[in-house]
Formats: structure tokens, sequence, C-alpha cells
């Protein structure tokens, strides 16, 4: 399983052998004596293996120099598939406790300088480790995580597929072909749920439906209140396809809308748009941000654009990179985020319109093509 609950089939021993081989490479850059993965992605994407968030200890413990071990509760070993020469199971019973076994695997190997945990390691394991191995300095995970922040081709052709089935909803959200009017937020949300899955993910991870003033709350929760003509209806939904992730918003306007609501609209395409194409090879970061909420602020809705406009995604919906102020990290090819600007009054409306986009040599590469202007639906 992935955080979002989607079962995926591990990929060929030889992709995890080549990303351990990096992974041990930058260990050795970044002067990394020891790393330690447990729940999260940056697991399974180097062994193949998504641990269950239990309370029983799941642990991959990888030194600079010697073997891989995945410590696994010996329930749970029937389900790690086996890659010869990326990682030995260890399997540890009930009476065990698995803390000293990491312990003294990672003293074994003589790896209790530097230590890089993973940033979803239960609190509980780490405060239990800290005596065992005194003296070790710990830090974030920055060897799997900077790996899985660069997409290969086949990850990328991925999201381009979750990407499509997504824009074929909002196509269909666009033509009038789901019903909003007189329909509850919650009753859309669900619909929209099942035409994930009907598109071919494994999950749906949201399914944000928030018609007139609960359209300015960014992570509105989809309610009962019924959705009514004459009114912005702002939809955000994604899932889990085959391992990687889609998200995609795009709004419409039930009837004609004011000039309030069209002026405003104009906008937050301009800025969208141009924070996309911004999106380049050895671009800062924060400059995508910058350039959206330059045009947003410039028309004098700056005050309204509250949240960074993208965040990285993969296997996870929100992972590294983020495009906001303060991160000064270059795109690098293969960097694949969300620009997604958007303009919320208070008490009126809100309104967001995001895209999956991937860095290239060539130039930025749009994971979404459905229709961005805002759709204004005869009702």
């Amino acid at each position: 399983m992935n955080s979002a609950g989607a079962a995926v089939d591990p990929l060929p021993t030889s992709v995890y052998a080549e990303r351990m081989s990096r992974a041990r490479t930058l260990m050795e850059e970044k002067g990394i004596d020891l790393l330690l993965l447990s729940l999260g992605l940056d697991l399974p994407y180097i062994s193949g293996y998504h641990a269950m968030p239990l309370e029983r200890l799941t642990m991959l413990v990888v030194p600079r120099h010697g073997e891989a071990r995945m410590v696994v509760p010996r329930m749970e070993a029937a389900r790690v598939t086996p890659q010869p020469g990326v990682f030995e199971l260890l399997p540890w019973g009930e009476t065990e406790n698995p803390v000293e076994i990491v312990a003294r695997l990672a003293r074994d190997s003589g790896a209790t300088g530097e230590v890089a945990v993973g940033d979803q390691m239960w609190a509980r394991f780490l405060v239990e480790l800290l005596p065992l191995l005194p003296g070790a300095h710990y830090r974030r995970d920055d060897v799997v995580t900077s790996m899985r922040m660069t997409k290969d081709a086949a990850e990328i052709a991925a999201l381009r597929a979750a990407g499509a089935a997504v824009d074929r909803i909002a196509a269909q959200l666009q033509a009038g072909d789901i019903p909003l009017v007189g329909r509850t937020e919650a009753a859309v949300s669900a619909d929209l749920s099942e035409r994930i899955i009907a598109e071919g993910h494994q999950v749906t991870n949201f399914a944000i439906v928030a018609a007139g003033a609960n359209a300015a709350s960014p992570h509105h929760h989809a309610s009962e209140r019924v959705i009514r003509r004459d009114e912005i209806v702002l939809c955000d939904f994604g899932g889990t396809m085959n391992g990687y992730c889609s998200d995609i918003t795009r709004c419409v306007y039930l009837g004609t809308p004011p000039a309030e609501v069209a002026d405003a609209y104009a906008v937050l395409r301009e800025a969208q748009q141009a924070a996309l194409q911004a999106g380049t090879v050895g671009t800062p970061c924060e400059e995508v941000d910058r350039v959206a909420r330059g045009i947003i602020a410039e028309a004098g809705y700056g005050e309204y654009f509250f949240h960074r406009t993208g965040h990285g995604i993969g296997m996870d919906a929100h992972e590294d990179p983020y495009m906001v102020e303060g991160n000064s990290m270059p795109l690098a090819a293969g960097h694949a985020f969300s620009v997604e600007p958007g303009i919320y009054l208070e008490g009126k409306w809100g309104m967001r319109l995001e895209d999956i986009v991937v860095a290239a040599d060539d130039g930025p590469q749009a994971m979404n093509v459905a229709n961005h202007d805002l759709v204004c639906l005869d009702v």
C-alpha cells in the first residue's frame, strides 16, 4: 500500500538495486553513516515494500558500507517481496525488541555517527533508539527524499497518465455532465471520487467541492450545503494511479458571473499560466511563487492569496520541492510540482486554478490540459 492505501506491485529488482546504489553514493557525499527508513514512501521507493502503519516496527537499516537489512514483524514478512542484492529480510518475533535489533545492526556495521532518519518514522521508535546509540547525530533523511524529487521517464509517464485521467473528469465537469445545482457538496464530492476510480485510479486521495462562500476556504470539507445557481463551484480532486498521484483544480460558474468574479478569474488565469511557464530548469522554486504572487498582488488581490503556489508531487500527493518564498532550490529536469495560485474573499467567493508540471530541459511540461477558462454553465 502507499500512503493513500493503494496496492502497487514492486518494480524489477534491478530498479531497486540501482536506487540503493545511488542512495549509498549520496550517503558518501553527504557524510551519512546510516540511513533508517520506516513508514512513508521513501521505504517503498528504495525497496518496493509498503509498510503498514502499525505499532510494530518496520525499519530498513542501510549502513553506508555493508548489507542493508529490512527489520520487519514476523507476521508481516510474507508481504515483503524479496529483493536479492538490495536488502536481507530480518523478521522479528513478538517477544523481541525491534529497536534493540536496529541498534545492534548499526553498532555491528560501525555506522553510529551521522544518522539520517525518514521523516515519517514514529517518534516513539526514535525516542527508544536515542539511548541505544549514544553519540549519534540525527538528521532528516535527505537522501531518498532528494532522489524522489527527480522523476525518471517511467515516473513522468505515470504522472502524465494520472493527469490525463483527471483531465477527463474535469472535462465532464465543464461540459455540465456532472450535475451540480440542487445537489450537496458532499454528493458531488462522492460523484467525483467514483469517477476517479472509474478512470483507472486505485484510490481517491481527495475530492474538494466548495460552492459560493465556501470556496474561500482552500481546503474546505465538502458539506451538506446545497449548491445553487449564480455561484462559483471550486473542485480540487485527485488520486493515486499505479503508484503516482494526480491533482487538478477547476472552477465553474453556475450562470453568468458578475464582473467582480470574472475580472478576478482573468487575473488568476494570467498568474497561473505565467507561473507555469516560469517553471524552467535552473529557476529557483521561490521564483515560481513570486511570478504568480506578483501578478495577483499588482491587480489588488495580494492579501487574498495566502498559500504557497505549489507543492511537489509523485508517489505522494505533497512532497518536495515546494514553490514557496524562501525555497531557493533551482528546479532540475524531472522535478514535478503543482502550480495552483488562488484568490479567496472570505464570506463571498474563492477560486483556484491548478495543473501539475514537470520541469524539462526543453521547458515546462504540463500534465493537465483541461480547459483553463472559468466555464459558465447554463443552468
